[in-house]
């Protein structure tokens, strides 16, 4: 070739990559100016912008499938990126697969395409064990094109079954319902680790107009599938925020918590203090244990100021799950509230009593920690499980033997803090001694038994009056003496000194000095377990 066909044929080549290029940019932008208009009249960020917000800063994002769907649904219009941005970035170090729903595309509706190209993302995730971070706002199935994006190995429903495998494989996976999840869409942040959703978005297999022709019954959007419900009613929401900056930055925050993750420097774990002082702790407890308190008091003076991640915050209230830092280092966090609450499906619900709703989320909790690897550590306050014909019904046993399982299964480290009482099977369910903490130490105001001692010593104390009435006839003095007896030998039995007496506990340790002393036991728990391998020493043969 001459010269000059060399540089025309250049030329040609760079003006055809241009070219490319500028499709590309044109394909970035979606929907174009009018759908970007209708998201943020809506209060909500574009895909493209949530997905910028979410990554490290000057992290690239490696984009995958940005041509599908190119010209192949024109009688429909035209489908951008198949309607939703998938690919790799960095959030908090860790790489990330992210698949974001693009609704300035036909309100993010699932095209086949669309559910290709989700599907060879989750493919990449799976095989290279990525994280993956689901950023929800899609109307659902493309109707007119249902017989194609339904029912096939490589459809719709393939998408779900890989949510399932991918985390029965143990990679983490985070959905944020950032606008509309509706119909068989509703499965996919339903079957991932951590849900989160903002204010006006909706969650529903069905929508209000669907309902209505369903079953007749006539229903407001917000009530039949909003965040607040999801929230505090159904608990199918772990974390309700404001708007699409809130979210985006709790989902960086959780990704944070992940063991990879590098925002946990030796430089932040030697300045992160507590937001209370230690000393603030005798403020809060009582004595006698009777005192009401808020726990989220207590646990400003234990973890990292700021570091706290409260998980479904509005339901199952008498526990307090939560991520958190001590001293840097991430935990989980499983405390029984000694504050009376209000709940929406409840109403009233005494502090230290697990609930079905508690366990329920307790149990789930448990779960997500040891999806990712995160120690627990319970906070004991409690005087049991709810008794009675409402908890019965509400299946109080069923919900209970879940997180009693979920506990015994736990392989993550596990650090018991008894502040106050133990009683029952809340002692199991808030892991006592036979649950395997790697530590188990409680404050001086600890009380440990099968129930409190009141209700306790009138059981004793009715059994053994039977006992001598058949005998002989005895004075009510003689009565009443047998009852302080009872109760006495009882309280002697509850007190911390008789427990730790008989090895149900490794330590009585001071309450202003819980944080210290976690700090040191999280750095023993947290060091690698010793690998088996086969040897001997000599052996004549």
């Amino acid at each position: 070739m001459s010269r000059t066909s060399t540089s025309s044929s250049s030329e040609l080549l760079r003006a055809h990559c241009a070219a490319i290029a500028r499709e590309e940019t044109v394909l970035r932008e979606g929907g174009g100016k009018a759908g970007h208009e209708r998201q943020r009249k809506m209060g909500r960020l574009p895909a493209r912008e949530r997905i910028s917000h979410l990554l490290d800063k000057g992290s690239p994002f490696f984009e995958i499938g940005l041509w599908a769907a190119y010209k192949m649904y024109e009688q429909w219009g035209k489908i951008p990126a198949a309607g939703v941005v998938a690919g790799i970035g960095n959030i908090a170090g860790v790489p990330c697969m992210i698949i974001a729903n693009d609704a300035t595309v036909k309100a993010g509706a699932f095209f086949p395409q669309t559910a290709k190209k989700v599907i060879r993302a989750q493919r990449i995730a799976f095989e290279c064990a990525l994280p993956i971070v689901y950023l929800v706002d899609s109307a659902g199935v493309f109707l007119p094109m249902q017989d194609e994006i339904f029912p096939d190995e490589d459809d719709f429903g393939r998408i779900f079954r890989n949510n399932s495998v991918i985390s029965a494989a143990g990679i983490p996976q985070f959905a944020a319902i950032m606008g509309n999840c509706v119909a068989g869409g509703a499965y996919l942040p339903v079957l991932c680790d951590k849900i989160l959703m903002t204010k006006g978005s909706g969650l529903y297999l069905a929508g209000p107009s669907l309902v209505k022709a369903a079953i007749g019954q006539i229903v407001e959007a917000e009530e039949l599938g909003g965040a607040q419900m999801h929230a505090e009613i159904s608990g199918t929401v772990d974390f309700y925020e404001k708007d699409d900056p809130s979210c985006l930055k709790r989902l960086r925050s959780l990704i944070a918590l992940l063991p990879e993750a590098k925002e946990t420097s030796e430089m932040a774990k030697e300045t992160s203090k507590p937001v209370k002082n230690s000393d603030s702790i005798y403020d809060l407890i009582s004595f006698d244990g009777q005192k009401q308190y808020d726990t989220r008091d207590l646990l400003a003076a234990v973890v990292d100021a700021n570091s706290i991640d409260e998980y479904k915050a509005d339901y199952g209230k008498t526990i307090v799950t939560a991520y958190a830092r001590i001293n840097g280092r991430a935990v989980g966090i499983v405390a029984n509230q000694r504050l009376q609450v209000r709940t929406k499906k409840e109403g009233i619900q005494m502090g230290g009593v697990i609930y079905s709703d508690s366990a329920d989320k307790a149990a789930r909790f448990v779960m997500d920690c040891n999806q990712t690897n995160l120690p627990i550590i319970f906070f004991q306050d409690v005087t049991g499980f709810m008794v009675g014909r409402d908890a019965e019904e509400s299946g109080i046993i069923r919900s209970g033997a879940k997180l009693v399982n979920a506990v015994s299964n736990s392989v993550v480290p596990k650090i018991t803090v008894v502040v106050g009482g133990s009683f029952g099977a809340g002692n199991y369910a808030m892991c006592g001694k036979a649950y395997d903490p790697r530590f188990i130490v409680a404050w001086p105001t600890a009380r440990y038994a099968v129930m409190g001692a009141a209700q306790a010593s009138d059981t004793v104390f009715a059994v053994l009056a039977r006992a001598r009435e058949r005998d002989k006839k005895s004075s009510p003095e003689e009565l009443e003496e047998l009852r302080a007896t009872v109760k006495k030998n009882y309280e002697e039995q509850t007190d911390i000194r008789y427990g730790a007496a008989r090895g149900w506990v490794d330590a009585i340790i001071q309450p202003h000095e819980t944080r210290d002393v976690l700090i040191r036991l999280l750095q023993y728990v947290s060091r690698p377990m010793p690998q088996a391998r086969f040897h001997t020493g000599v052996i004549q043969v």
